[in-house]
């Protein structure tokens, strides 16, 4: 029985060869463990053999053949590989030949080598092979893996990948035994481990998405563009929906690339209020979420890089591939990064990619001419989760110069609600909208951020409510803010609580606290608005969120948080709404401000209380009307400790009609309330108090200022 297999070292091809009656039917891919002296092994000449012949398709493969074979026999080496419960040992030739046959003993169970040394993290091969000259030693794999200090002069980087090369075979000598290392134990990552991460956020797809945004933001892109369109697979020749996200951010080069890839790195010392990223897993687990295979493409101002996450890649093998292709600008032109990696090396990845992606070279000088020179990152997301026997997403491309309610989007398939404690409402698009989410992702957004093309108007939370109040405490020593007010769109979906901020990203919402967990009505349309970022990151550099940033561990600080929430919720439902009636009749609850945000500072304006926003162009800048201001004027902030009661504005005009009537002065203050017509037998009115909280169509509203 003879039969062909591609041998290999690191993963990296050697030659083809043609196995001569092997002991049993062998995997397509044969990869080399360790490579270790004859010297070391016992008992090797009792063992059973068969041999090898090279089958080379090219001069390289004949080349390294020549060289790997040399390398065996001037230093009386034997290569050791593995299958199941199969043990091989390449024996070095007993003549000076780069094509004839060599010899494989090999054995079941017990290993005949006696050289116990600790094994690499990634590949299973040792993490120092010592073949080297007098006094030195090949390092491989992660330096973090083991402790390697005590071997000096370790090679560069690009040499550690150990391949038969005239780079790393040249100028061999002999062979000097040196100390061995102490026995370690390491870990290796099955493939299945892919799947295994993107259960970070089997609760919620958009979390997800949220991974890929967050990192966007962190890389201070001013755009972002996320879509779902449909491709056409080569081997199958089926057509399949991708989901991309593209930003202008500024890009990653082959060390970021190789960090991003990477399960987890080593947090900076350095804490910036404004970097979402902590755990180094956000990007592994949003993707495989999403779906199975997953490709980035991604160019600085010198450099361009492709890496390939894919579990179709992966499948059948022991170990995680990750192929990455490395280019650095000459001129004009992108070329291979050979100190990243080896020109061969980098046609094999790009290989790999091509096969088992969508993607060639055209499709990829394509989406690399999206960066029109300048610099950003572009992830394609394909093979994505199921629903059933649809694609977990639905999308919609909107119509065109349609309004904001035919605006595209991106919807979870199900259009399940997330659940809530005390929560009865059943449809939040927030949990199954896009773009409704995207809305309010950030605490104070600054990207601009389209889905199927179309923008999202993104708003500050804060700034769209009615009723506000700004309230200040201590909780555990640490000074925190909430903003409460009221909204009617929250109001006539029955839906009310706090959303919760974290490093300005939106981590829990419609949190019920206080009353509302108990009651569907007490708190209904009250919204609160907070960033905890003081409170839950540690001061010794512990953070109290979950790694998938959709919720908060359970701590000291959460707990305290959520009964000093319950108090000034309840508080503020009682003293402002529970005793007051509000007129809900041919009446709309508008913001007590209105906001507009310019479109090149991408800061936000406060606008006069007589100036309709709907009459704004779609593109307003600071020196427009009616702020004919400067983009570096700074934002306005609403005033702490000021709850305003507005229901009605100019361009929602109620009027009562036949009843007796008086006038009030409001004056003029921080929201500018217009003045009001009230019945005065229903100002009396306005004195009961609502057991159940519902707004009573009979009353009109009572514009007043309560100093709290």
């Amino acid at each position: 029985m003879s039969m062909a297999i591609t041998l290999k070292k690191d993963w990296k091809p050697i030659c083809d060869i043609k196995c001569n009656n092997p002991p049993t039917e062998l995997s397509q891919e044969l990869n080399i463990d360790s490579i270790v002296s004859k010297r070391k092994l016992t008992d090797l000449s009792a063992l059973p053999q068969f041999s090898v012949v090279p089958a080379p398709h090219s001069s390289r493969d004949r080349n390294e053949w020549g060289k790997f074979l040399i390398f065996l026999r001037k230093n009386d080496m034997v290569a050791i590989t593995s299958f199941e419960q199969y043990k091989f040992y390449i024996l070095p030739p007993k003549a000076s030949i780069s094509s004839d046959s060599v010899n494989v003993a090999y054995q079941i169970g017990s290993t005949c080598t006696v050289d116990a040394r600790p094994r690499d993290c990634e590949s299973g091969s040792h993490i120092v092979e010592e073949h080297g000259g007098h006094n030195t030693a090949t390092a491989r794999g992660p330096s973090n893996c083991g402790d390697v200090s005590s071997h000096p002069k370790f090679p560069p980087r690009e040499d550690r990948a150990y391949r038969f090369t005239s780079e790393t075979c040249g100028g061999i000598q002999s062979h000097v035994t040196r100390e061995r290392l102490p026995e370690k134990n390491f870990i290796r990552a099955d493939p299945s481990y892919l799947k295994t991460l993107g259960q970070a956020h089997s609760g919620w797809l958009f979390g997800g998405i949220a991974e890929l945004v967050d990192n966007s933001r962190d890389a201070k892109a001013t755009k972002i563009n996320i879509c779902v369109e449909v491709i056409k697979m080569k081997k199958s020749g089926k057509d399949v929906p991708m989901l991309s996200v593209i930003d202008d951010g500024h890009g990653m080069n082959h060390d970021e690339v190789v960090k991003m890839v990477s399960f987890g790195h080593k947090q900076s010392d350095y804490d910036d209020k404004d970097q979402i990223g902590r755990f180094g897993v956000g990007f592994k687990t949003g993707a495989m979420r999403l779906g199975r295979d997953v490709l980035v493409l991604t160019q600085t101002a010198n450099s361009r890089s492709i890496a390939f996450l894919s579990q179709s890649l992966n499948e059948g093998k022991d170990n995680i591939e990750i192929p990455i292709v490395s280019y650095c600008r000459q001129g004009q032109q992108m070329e291979v990064d050979t100190k990243a990696q080896s020109e061969t090396l980098a046609k094999y990845n790009l290989k790999a990619i091509k096969e088992f992606s969508p993607f060639n070279k055209y499709l990829i000088g394509e989406k690399a001419a999206l960066f029109c020179g300048g610099t950003g990152t572009q992830i394609y997301i394909w093979n994505l989760d199921e629903w059933g026997s649809e694609c977990c997403l639905e999308w919609h491309d909107g119509l065109e110069g349609g309004s904001s309610f035919h605006q595209g989007d991106i919807f979870i398939r199900s259009k399940r609600s997330r659940s809530r404690l005390g929560q009865l409402n059943q449809k939040v698009p927030l949990d199954y909208s896009l773009r409704a989410y995207l809305e309010v992702i950030f605490l104070v957004p600054r990207m601009k951020i389209c889905v199927q093309g179309k923008l999202v108007k993104s708003r500050p939370l804060a700034n769209f409510l009615t009723n506000t109040v700004i309230v200040t405490g201590d909780i555990l020593g640490r000074a925190v803010e909430l903003t409460l007010g009221f909204s009617q769109i929250e109001w006539e979906q029955a839906s009310c609580g706090v959303f919760l901020y974290w490093h300005g990203r939106l981590i829990e919402a419609y949190k019920r606290v206080g009353g509302m967990i108990h009651s569907a009505d007490v708190g209904r349309g009250v919204i609160g608005v907070m960033d905890v970022t003081n409170l839950m990151d540690d001061q010794n550099g512990r953070v109290w969120v979950h790694n998938n940033k959709q919720g908060f561990q359970d701590c000291e600080a959460y707990a305290c948080l959520e009964q000093w929430l319950g108090k000034k919720v309840d508080d503020y439902w009682d003293n402002n709404f529970d005793s007051l009636d509000l007129d809900t009749d041919n009446c709309v609850y508008k913001p007590d401000r209105d906001w507009v945000q310019c479109d090149k500072c991408r800061k936000w304006r406060m606008l006069p209380h007589a100036f309709e926003s709907r009459e704004l162009p779609d593109k307003w800048f600071c020196y427009m009307e009616p702020c004919k201001g400067q983009c570096a004027d700074p934002e306005q902030k609403q005033k702490p400790g000021v709850v305003t009661i507005s229901t009605k504005r100019s361009g929602y005009d109620h009027t009562l009609k036949d009843s007796p009537s008086l006038k009030i002065e409001t004056g003029t203050d921080a929201s500018r309330t217009d003045n009001k017509l009230v019945n005065s037998e229903e100002v009396k009115s306005v004195l009961k108090r609502l057991k159940r909280g519902l707004p009573n169509p009979k009353s009109p509203s009572l514009p007043k200022q309560i100093k709290r």
